[in-house]
This record gives C-alpha cells, structure tokens and sequence, in this order.
C-alpha cells in the first residue's frame, strides 16, 4: 500500500516515520536531503549514549554554565575570532581578558588604562597555550646562546599532561624527564638542581597536577634556580603550568607565592574552560614582559584589513569561547570566584572525610589544594581501584581510575574532580556510592574484569 507522504509529514509519530524505517547513513553522505527536525533528532538520540557530563568526575572541564552565558555563546558561534577588525568588539574582549588575567597572576607594569601594557593570549585550551609558551622559551634560549643550538631540553616532572611530551616532539626539544616515587608525585628542587644544564630551556612547575592536583613547589624550584645562575650556572627560566590551578589557588590560596610575585617565571598557562568555568575550549598563556615573548614568533599579516599581530598556533577559531569567559569575570568578579572555589574546596574535603570510613581508603589529597580527591587501596582488599572505577559506571558515575607516572606505576588511584555543578547534595550520592560499592566488593571479591589505565606517558 503506497504511503500518503502528507500524513507521514503530519499525522505519523515521528518514530513510525522515517527515523523508525531508514537507519542514518554511517560511513557515506545521505543521498538526499532530510528535515532538519529528523536530522536534529537522529543526532540527539544518538547522544544520549554519551551519558550525563554532569556525572563525569574525570574531566576538569566545565560541564555547567549560567543559561545567560550559554545565550551569548550561541549569539557569538559565528564570530571568528581571528578577524579584529572586523569583530572590534570582541577584539576588545578578549584584550580585557587577558588583562584580567594578567593581572590576577600579578604580572609587573600593567597599566590599567592600557589594554596593550599585558603581554598575552587567549588560547584553544592550555594545550595551545603550552605550545606557544614552549616556543617561546626554545627562542629565547638560542637567542641568548653562543655557540651549538642544536640540542635544547625541558625540565619536568614525569607527571606533566601530555601536551608537553606533544611540545618536545614536535619542536625537537629533549624532554628531560624527572621520576615520581611510590610516595611522591611532584618533582623537587633537588631534582631540578641535578637536572638542568646549559641546555635547559625552562623548567616546568605544575599548579595542580593531572594525577593528584598537587602544586608542586614553584618558590622553592625558583630559589634553587637562582643559587645555580648566582654560582655560575645556567640562567633557566621558569614556566608554570597552571591550567589547573590558575583559577583556584589565587582565590583559596592567594599568599602562596607561585605566579609573577616569584622574579624567575617567565610565563604562565591556564585553562578557561576549567576552573575559569568556561565551556570549552578557552586557555590563556601570559607572559611576564615584552622581552620574554621573542618578536620573532609574532606575525603580521594585513589581509583581513588593518595591520594585525598574531602568535597562535591556529588561525581561525570561534569568538564565542572568550565571550563565554569575559562573561564569567564580569559576573564573578573576584569575590564570586573566591565564594565558588571556597565552595568546591568544602565540597570535595567532606566527601573524602565521609569517603574516609571505608577502613581500605587511603587519601592522597582531600581537595583543599584545588578542589581534586585522589584516593587509593590500603595494601591488597582483594579488588583494585579499576574494579571500584567499574561497578560506580554501572550507576552513571564517571570516575577514573589509573596508575601513577614513572617510577611510581605501582600505585593506582581513583580521582575524583569537583567542578562548578557538582553539588554538596550529589558529593554525598558519590561518596555513598563509593562506599557501597567498596562494601559489595568486599563481600564477594574483585569482579576480574576491569583493566588499567594509563595517564600521559
């Protein structure tokens, strides 16, 4: 019986239509043409076996952002954010953001009447950021070296994101690699002091760590870099990784010296779209001064009218991602991001302490640094953390499990990450949760089949 196409238009429920009758193409462009409400529903049914991002504990990047910001995002897709002049408006934006930012890291001479008194750029996430500041560095160093260039290193802990070992082989750098312990996850000054040479580009010091989101010791690093250069040694440089921590510690922390208050570092990295609460992706890198950005590596180009400096890596990108963060500062401003860290922060250290009467937990950090829970076994309950990782997925909750980084692989680890959208009310479901599950393994044994993971290298 031939089909009345009005009624399936009209009358038919749209799943006894044609999403009910011919599978979406996978792998070849449709031969025709679809409804865009067909087209829309396909897609958004096919999402849904994503699972909620609310309940992913994995990732630091924002799930959750105010339907005002959300608005002016969408306002903005369209808004490339390479073209200056002809977006002046949000070439101002993203100007007043990286001042902000600047500033916030206490970078020397801004002046606050001067958008151009910072030096800086928005970014596509951290990892961009951490590319142009590593360059930045690899130029400085052959600029102020006499003699053979040809072999360059990066000082940095076996614990960075893996966007640094990406940086080292992209642009032929030696990624000198210092080891963690089964008992210490961050690198130390006497390891920096052994480590670089006349070589050594920078040394990477991470404010918040991928594993733990531990801050590793930047003034410490710092003094231990001076006595070398004051005794003769290399001058290096230093870059903070602060893609994690950039947002947090100034709010939770702000007399910890680690940013632009400490002479030694050169720049900066941070990440937007994570505890700058933005959607992603948005990152900044900062630098100190004019002098640590070579001018060699900004480029002028005039063929999207007027003279315009550029260094990114990427060309065009959307404008949306720094209205979305200009929003949020305007929003928050310092006292509300201080109010939402402080409320992360007592979040996550009352899920560990609730987490804690499991008698097999044993907490690596509480989330009173940036708000971060890493926790592991207490010597052989007859599961791992894998397993745990496991049955928690089968009710919806995303939280990873994985081994440490060098040298330290034996220990395993659950992380759990407390971002803007994580309630107290779902911290304690998490935390009950966890406890269930540590019970029910503890009754009938490890379930034998969840296998580990592996972070960064």
């Amino acid at each position: 019986m031939k089909r009345n196409k009005h009624l399936d238009g009209v009358l038919a429920p749209a799943y006894t239509g044609r999403l009910d009758t011919e599978p979406v193409p996978a792998l070849r462009l449709p031969r025709s043409e679809m409804h865009p409400d067909i087209a829309y529903r396909y897609i958004h049914d096919e999402l849904m076996l994503d699972g909620s991002s609310r309940l992913n504990l994995a990732t630091f990047v924002t799930t959750w952002m105010e339907p005002q910001a959300a608005q002016l995002m969408a306002e903005t897709f369209d808004k490339n954010m390479i073209d200056k002049d002809e977006y002046p408006a949000t070439a101002a934006i993203e100007e007043r953001c990286v001042n902000m930012v600047a500033d916030l890291f206490h970078a020397p001479e801004l002046d606050p009447t001067d958008s151009s008194s910072a030096t800086g750029v928005s970014t596509i996430g951290s990892s961009e950021a951490v590319m142009l500041a590593g360059l930045a560095l690899k130029w400085r160093w052959r600029e102020g070296k006499t003699g053979d260039t040809s072999r360059p290193n990066l000082v940095m802990g076996s614990n960075v994101q893996v966007v640094w070992e990406k940086f080292c082989k992209y642009f032929d750098v030696e990624a000198k690699y210092l080891p963690m312990t089964p008992d210490r996850y961050v690198i130390t000054p006497e390891q920096v002091r052994e480590a670089v040479d006349e070589n050594t580009i920078g040394v990477v010091a991470i404010l918040g760590t991928t594993y733990t989101g531990e801050l590793e010791p930047v003034k410490e690093i710092a003094d231990t870099l001076d006595e070398i250069a004051a005794s003769g040694g290399p001058d290096v440089p230093m870059h903070v990784d602060a893609a994690s921590g950039g947002f947090v510690v100034p709010f939770l922390h702000p007399g910890l010296a680690w940013d632009f208050r400490v002479p030694r570092v050169a720049s900066i990295n941070v990440s937007g779209h994570k505890y700058g609460l933005t959607y992603p992706g948005i990152g900044f890198v900062i630098w100190r001064g004019k002098s640590d950005l070579p001018e060699d590596l900004v480029f002028r180009v005039n063929y999207l009218g007027g003279d315009m400096p550029t260094f990114t890596l990427n060309f065009s990108r959307p404008g949306n991602q720094v209205v979305g963060q200009y929003y949020n500062f305007l929003r928050l401003g310092r006292e509300g991001y201080k109010t939402i860290m402080e409320t992360l922060r007592d979040t996550a250290v009352r899920m560990t302490e609730r987490i804690c009467t499991c008698p097999e937990i044993e907490v690596i950090t509480d989330g009173s640094a940036i708000p971060v829970v890493t926790l592991k076994l207490k010597g052989d309950p007859g599961f791992t953390v894998f397993d745990v990782s496991h049955e928690l997925r089968a009710g919806g909750w995303q939280v990873p499990a994985y081994t440490m980084p060098a040298d330290a692989e034996a220990v395993s680890v659950l992380r759990i990450v407390v971002r803007e959208g994580f309630s107290a009310d779902l911290g304690r479901h998490l935390a009950d949760a966890i406890i269930e599950v540590i019970t029910t393994l503890r009754e009938r044994g490890t379930i034998g089949h969840a296998e580990e993971q592996h972070f960064a290298h």
